[in-house]
């Protein structure tokens, strides 16, 4: 059972990989499992600073000790504030085909709503659903990180402030809530789903978007791949995410999707070297514009079978999943 619930392609080379190493942070926070709270748990992979473990009980693989500013937030409402507000990140997540795989999935099971965005950000997924179905949707963000919110407020996205476990929702009720790569970065995952199955109506749905950790590009490139860095504290497969929510919600819908061909051959040439935000940001803007390019139009048909191709397969880069509250 455990060997079909996790990944494993030689981890003793991914704990050994030579990489650069990065700056010591203050103050870890050492975890049990976030998925089945068993203590106990072997190396998986080591980068720089950043140290996975895997869970013995159940193979999720996650951060041990947690770095501090990521555990507890502040990062998001200091350093990082400046990558999502950043022109190139702002301009490409307001772009007319950003979100364009979440929109579609989120209208083909809740064409109509109270919905809460939880980790907003600068407030794109809602400004996009808001004015793409005008009068479908009542719409609401929220998120720890307090510069972005107020221009997600300045794009007509309304927000509420601070940590979502301890917002006062009151009576208040949702038929949709999301979490688009949220679940990642947080030391306690299970305690935000409970949150989200507290404030939506009886069948009301999850959304969650989480980077999946059998993908063809974690495969490929091991301790390379930029997107095991830090700021991740939780790397999902199909089971271990299917039973962090099994308590409290059934799966409607699984599927894998995004896929990124351009971050496989950058990783894979600067081995494993740390890509600063801005290039994270230019590179978004960059593939954004590729999808806005009427001339790119055989070549982005080539594209779409791949990701298609590599969704049927679980290797895409990301894990999706469509969940129903249970009562």
């Amino acid at each position: 059972m455990r060997g079909k619930d996790f990944f494993d392609c030689g981890p003793a080379s991914f704990y050994n990989c030579r990489v650069p190493e990065t700056n010591p942070l203050s103050a870890p926070a050492t975890r049990t499992c976030p998925v089945c709270g068993h203590d106990a748990a072997d190396p998986w992979l080591r980068k720089g600073e950043l140290h996975l473990v895997r869970c013995r009980g159940c193979g999720m693989i996650y951060a041990s000790p947690a770095p501090a500013e990521f555990a507890s937030g502040q990062y998001y409402d200091g350093a990082g504030a400046g990558y999502y507000l950043s022109p190139a990140k702002l301009e490409s997540d307001y772009a007319a085909v950003r979100f364009e795989r979440e929109l579609r999935l989120f209208r083909k099971h809740r064409a109509a709503g109270a919905v809460l965005d939880v980790g907003c950000s600068s407030g794109a997924f809602l400004f996009q659903l808001n004015s793409r179905f005008p009068g479908c949707y009542e719409i609401l963000g929220t998120d720890v990180s307090g510069t972005p919110l107020d221009y997600a407020e300045s794009r007509g996205v309304p927000v509420v402030r601070g940590d979502f476990l301890e917002q006062p929702f009151a009576d208040k009720k949702f038929d949709a809530v999301t979490f688009w790569a949220v679940l990642e970065h947080l030391l306690e995952p299970r305690r935000f789903l409970e949150q989200a199955w507290s404030i939506l109506k009886p069948g009301g749905l999850c959304f969650v978007l989480v980077p999946n950790v059998t993908s063809l590009a974690t495969r490929l490139l091991g301790a390379r791949y930029r997107y095991i860095y830090p700021q991740h504290l939780n790397y999902f497969t199909r089971g271990t995410l299917t039973r962090l929510v099994e308590a409290r919600f059934s799966v409607v819908e699984f599927r894998t999707t995004h896929f990124n061909p351009i971050v496989i051959w950058q990783d894979w040439r600067q081995h494993g070297k740390e890509v600063p935000n801005q290039e994270r940001a230019d590179l978004l803007k960059r593939t954004t514009a590729y999808k806005q390019n009427p001339l790119l139009r055989p070549a982005k048909a080539l594209y779409a079978l791949t990701e298609k191709s590599l969704g049927a397969l679980s290797l895409a880069d990301n894990l999706v999943a469509v969940l129903r509250r249970k009562n």
